[in-house]
């Protein structure tokens, strides 16, 4: 057995999971939180509101708020899983009955995308844009419908200002949609339209270009991460190698 968890700052993400179990067994039990789980290995079975059902590798499991469950290996080899838990308000309350009756979605598409959010946490802008795009695929989900493209031609270049404006420091994304007096989602899916890459690549993108500049000048690799947003030289050298394919220690030899 092992464990880990935490609490990430992004907003709406209340505590992060990841855990391996063989044999373990919850009881039941309810949480204040949406659970949003995903398998990496093994297979787990569950009663939810006192109905069984399965949890699978290829897809989404989604727990409503203050519904009692349980959980437990379909398999003897046991199991690897990770777990947000997202505020109650993350997803309309109403969606909790259909939640119940249908909590696996076989949707490769928000699979990959929460695993794309797993190794996005340590960047709260990235993080907090594919939570939004998340938490909207699963309210279409659960509501039958799809999500409806508002076009205001503005909207991307009004943003990019104020990333841009925002350096080195940054903003976080629902600082931006209040700002621009949008949703969160709109923002992220008017910018990448209008710039074909997603607003938390393109922010990464311009600290990169500052970083660029601070180790042409003579500064340390660990100097030049905090100058340019970043939390230290670990994250610089990450998106750094992402979109140079090199170091700043090489970069600057």
């Amino acid at each position: 057995m092992s464990t880990a968890a935490w609490k990430p700052a992004v907003e709406g993400i209340k505590e992060v999971f990841h855990a391996s179990f063989t044999t373990h067994v919850y009881p039941a039990h309810t949480h204040d939180a949406w659970t949003l789980m995903v398998l990496d290995t093994g297979a787990v079975r569950y009663e939810l509101d006192r109905h069984e059902h399965g949890a699978l590798v290829d897809g989404v499991t989604l727990l409503p708020p203050h519904v009692p469950h349980d959980g437990r290996s379909a398999l003897p080899t046991g199991f690897r899983k990770r777990v947000l838990y997202l505020d109650d308000a993350a997803l309309p309350s109403d969606l909790i009955g259909k939640a119940v009756d249908t909590p696996m979605l076989p949707d490769p598409l928000l699979r990959q995308r929460v695993h794309q959010l797993h190794l996005a946490l340590d960047d709260p802008f990235e993080a907090s844009s594919r939570l939004a795009l998340i938490t909207e695929r699963l309210a279409h989900h659960f509501a039958g419908t799809t999500p409806v493209v508002h076009a205001d031609p503005t909207l991307a270049d009004r943003l990019r200002q104020l990333l841009d404006a925002s350096l080195p420091a940054g903003i976080t994304l629902a600082e931006a949609a209040a700002e621009l007096q949008t949703s969160p989602t709109h923002l992220v899916r008017a910018f990448s339209r209008r710039f074909g890459l997603p607003p938390h690549r393109y922010l990464t993108g311009r600290r990169v270009d500052i970083a660029r500049g601070h180790l042409v000048e003579g500064r340390p690799a660990a100097e030049a991460a905090v100058l340019a947003g970043f939390h230290d030289q670990s994250h610089l050298t990450r998106h750094f190698r992402r979109v140079l394919g090199t170091s700043p220690g090489r970069f600057v030899r």
